[in-house]
């Protein structure tokens, strides 16, 4: 039984090699009287061997290939593997007031990063791309309305599910209420969910037509902007009870750069808390009667 174990070796090599080995027979190489090879055709003569199909060197091709499969790929010869993904680029704030339109929510001189609340937005071709991050880790949104309160606004969202994805989804606010739309305008989604915040960058056609609960971004709307806890990747009611909006209608034709400080931060831009400012240094310049 060894002895037919090591007898198997020369065996396969030898199949292995198919037309090369076949080529280093006497037989095979047409040595013989007359110059004849193995079909007995003389070597000059034009329809010989390439007239007739080769087994062998189909047979040692297939050898050949299999055993690169079966072992070189074990000895490390790498497999093809899927494209490695983009990651998500961060939002450029440099570009706001120039190139997109942007809003700010938190303390005076954040970005897309440090904002309480970011959004922005700019035309490209028949789209509006909206970028937004809020400091969350449920959902971020952004709402179109007629008038600078809830109910018949369309919204779109941004929400990190328990997958650690961020999708984009489409709201109809019935008063307090928002309800999910399937028909989603959105498209070329991306987000992620990095430090604690959620953010996010889509596009949306300018019009969409004969849609009732997606506004036509050809005309001014008043900007909702909220954010707020997730369960289950489904939206909660957002963190503050007043969130804020934009003061005036915004047009996506004109880009500004609108910052609007966070109630932390609005103490003493209240009218009331300056003319008290100026009083007191008033009475401590001019001292007591």
């Amino acid at each position: 039984m060894a002895r037919s174990r090591r007898s198997w070796a020369p065996l396969l090599l030898l199949l292995l090699a198919g037309p090369a080995a076949c080529a280093a027979s006497p037989a095979d190489d047409g040595a013989g009287p007359g110059g004849r090879g193995p079909r007995g055709s003389a070597r000059g003569d034009s329809g010989g061997d390439e007239a007739v199909p080769r087994h062998d060197s189909s047979y040692g091709t297939f050898a050949g290939e299999f055993y690169d499969l079966r072992y070189l790929s074990e000895e490390g010869y790498p497999f093809p593997t899927a494209p490695p993904v983009d990651p998500f680029a961060k939002i450029k704030v440099d570009d706001c007031g120039k190139t997109k339109g942007c809003f700010r929510y938190g303390k005076p001189g954040c970005n897309a990063e440090t904002c309480d609340y970011f959004l922005s937005y700019r035309m490209i071709g028949a789209d509006v791309e909206f970028e937004l991050s809020a400091d969350t880790d449920g959902w971020v949104a952004v709402g179109f309305s007629s008038d600078k309160k809830m109910g018949g606004d369309d919204v779109m969202a941004c929400v990190h599910d328990d997958n650690g994805r961020v999708r984009i989804q489409h709201f109809y606010n019935v008063g307090q209420w928002a309800k999910e739309i399937q028909r989603n305008p959105a498209r070329d989604e991306e987000g992620v969910f990095e430090n604690n915040r959620v953010t996010c960058r889509f596009k949306r056609p300018v019009n969409v037509p004969r849609d009732e609960t997606i506004v036509d971004l050809h005309l001014s709307w008043y900007y909702l902007f909220a954010w707020g806890p997730a369960i289950q990747g489904s939206i909660t009611r957002h963190d503050i009870d007043s969130p804020p909006t934009s003061e005036r209608v915004v047009s996506i034709y004109k880009y500004e750069d609108i910052f609007m400080p966070s109630a932390a931060y609005q103490t003493f831009s209240s009218p009331f808390c300056l003319l008290l400012i100026v009083a007191l240094t008033f009475y401590l310049l001019m001292g007591t009667p």
